[in-house]
C-alpha cells in the first residue's frame, strides 16, 4: 500500500540525515532532526526545481508570465508537493475516509441533484493515490456532486493493468448510487486509465471525460520516470499511438495549464477530438488545490449532466493565476 511505503520511506529519510548530522557533523539531537527536516524539504525544493527547467526548455512562446505571476506558480507547485507527499498520501485513511456515495446537499436541492447528476469518479494521477483529490472532492460534494475515488495500485505498473479495477469501481459505484452513467474525472495519467477504459468497454456506462493535466500524447519528463505506466507516456509511445480517441457523443473535456511542469511541451497535453481548455499559471499538483480550476470544473460537469444555470456559470477558464 502506497500510504505505508511512503510513512516507511520518510521515517527512513529522517533516520538517514539526523544519523549523518550526528555522527559527521556532531550535532545534537535536537538539532540533528530540525537539519533532517531542511534536508527533506530542500531536496524537494531541488525535484520541483528540476521539473520546471524541464518546462522551461519545451515551454510554449505563446504561455507567458509576468516574474511575479511565475513565482507565485512554483511557489504553490512545491506547497502542493509538500503537502501531497509529506501530509495527504501517507496518511490518506485519516484525510479522505470512504466514499459518501450519496449527495451532501441541503434537503431543498437533493431532488435535483439525484434526479439529473450521474455520480462522479475521481481518478489519481502517477505515483498517487485517492488521497491526492483530498481538496476537490468536498468541494465537489459541496456543490451537489456523488463523488466516488478509487486507488491504482501497484503505482509503477502498466496502465492496461489499471483497466479491471477501475470497470470494478464504476460497477460499484453504480450499483451502489443506482445510476445508469457515470462521470470519469482523470488526473493525469488518471485521464489515460479512462481513456484505456473507454477502449476496452466502450462508453455504455460512462456520460462524459474530463482530464486535468493529462498527458494525451505523452511527456517529456516520463523518459525519466519509473515503471511500465512512465515508459509508456513517453510521447508518441507505441501505447499512447494505439490508444483510441474518445466518442464524439461522449463530451470530452481535457483541461490543462501551458505551464504544467511535469507534462510538457505544452501540445502533448491537448486530446484530440475532445475540447481542450487551458487555465494558466498552475503547477501540475497544484491544480489539485487550485479554486480557479474548481471553478471552471464545476461549470464544465454542470454543463455536461445538463444541470442548465448554475451558480458557477460564466467562469473564465483563462483567469489570471492564482494569488
Amino acid at each position: 500500500m502506497l500510504a505505508n511505503a511512503l510513512r516507511l520511506s520518510l521515517v527512513l529519510e529522517v533516520a538517514l540525515y539526523a544519523t549523518l548530522a550526528i555522527t559527521v557533523g556532531e550535532k545534537s539531537p535536537l538539532a540533528a532532526v530540525l537539519l533532517a527536516v531542511l534536508i527533506m524539504l530542500a531536496l524537494r525544493a531541488l525535484l520541483i526545481a528540476v521539473t520546471y527547467a524541464y518546462a522551461w526548455v519545451y515551454r510554449s512562446p505563446s504561455a507567458r508570465l509576468s516574474v511575479g505571476q511565475a513565482l507565485l506558480m512554483v511557489l504553490g507547485e512545491y506547497a502542493a508537493f509538500l503537502v501531497t507527499f509529506l501530509v495527504i498520501l501517507p496518511f490518506e485513511r485519516r484525510w479522505m475516509g470512504d466514499d459518501r456515495l450519496s449527495p451532501l446537499v441541503a434537503p431543498e436541492r437533493r431532488a435535483k441533484a439525484e434526479g439529473s447528476r450521474p455520480p462522479i469518479l475521481l481518478i489519481h494521477g502517477y505515483g498517487c493515490s485517492r488521497g491526492a483529490w483530498w481538496w476537490l472532492r468536498p468541494r465537489l460534494e459541496a456543490a451537489g456532486w456523488t463523488v466516488a475515488t478509487i486507488s491504482l495500485e501497484p503505482i509503477y505498473g502498466s496502465i492496461d493493468n489499471y483497466v479491471a479495477p477501475l470497470a470494478r469501481r464504476i460497477d460499484e459505484v453504480l450499483s451502489e448510487t443506482g445510476a445508469d452513467k457515470l462521470i470519469l474525472v482523470g488526473h493525469s495519467m488518471g485521464g489515460l486509465v479512462a481513456r484505456a477504459y473507454l477502449q476496452s468497454h466502450g462508453e455504455v456506462r460512462v456520460a462524459s471525460l474530463v482530464t486535468l493535466g493529462t498527458p494525451h500524447q505523452g511527456s517529456e519528463l516520463a523518459r525519466i520516470g519509473f515503471g511500465a505506466n512512465a515508459r509508456q507516456m513517453r510521447p508518441h509511445s507505441a501505447w499512447l499511438q494505439a490508444l483510441g480517441r474518445p466518442q464524439p457523443a461522449l463530451a470530452a473535456l481535457a483541461i490543462y495549464s501551458p505551464q504544467d511542469n511535469f507534462v510538457m511541451p505544452p501540445s502533448l497535453l491537448e486530446l484530440a477530438g475532445a475540447e481542450n481548455r487551458t487555465i494558466d499559471g498552475l503547477g501540475h499538483l497544484a491544480m489539485l488545490y487550485s479554486p480557479r480550476l474548481a471553478l471552471v470544473l464545476l461549470t464544465a460537469l454542470e454543463q455536461r449532466a445538463g444541470g442548465g444555470e448554475c451558480a458557477f456559470a460564466g467562469a473564465d477558464s483563462e483567469a489570471a493565476p492564482d494569488a
